[in-house]
């Protein structure tokens, strides 16, 4: 499955180059997808979602079928929320919320969620 994501800092950046699936970069957010796809985010500000991937997210909804972020566990509630926020507005899954560019146990965790997400993806 394709991995969408966005980066600021490249803390998404290394942890979806760690996962070995096709990868999508937004840039942008004027990205199009033409298949179903993992939206992966940052968190920026006080919990908020990117402007890229809100414009993106607006786009391309229906090819996405779950939501991961990443964030700063400093910012409490706050933490990894850019997911939480597009699942209220989408109704998607949170896959995974993990901290700065993630752990080995996080990549794992995220491709588990993955492959229960959709069976024909085989890690």
């Amino acid at each position: 499955m394709l991995i969408a994501y966005a980066s600021k800092t490249g803390n998404t950046a290394r942890f979806a180059a760690r996962l070995a699936l096709p990868l999508l970069r937004i840039e942008s957010g004027l990205e199009c997808l033409e298949e179903p796809a993992v939206l992966l985010t940052y968190t920026t500000g006080f919990g908020q979602v990117p402007p890229e991937v809100e414009l993106f997210a607006r786009a391309n909804h229906p090819f996405i079928r779950g939501v991961a972020a990443s964030g700063n566990r400093n910012w409490g509630r706050n933490f990894a929320r850019a997911a939480d926020r597009l699942t209220e507005r989408y109704g998607w899954p949170v896959l995974l919320k993990f901290e700065l560019a993630g752990l080995e146990s996080d990549r794992r965790r995220f491709l588990d969620a993955l492959e229960h997400l959709d069976p024909a993806v085989r890690i």
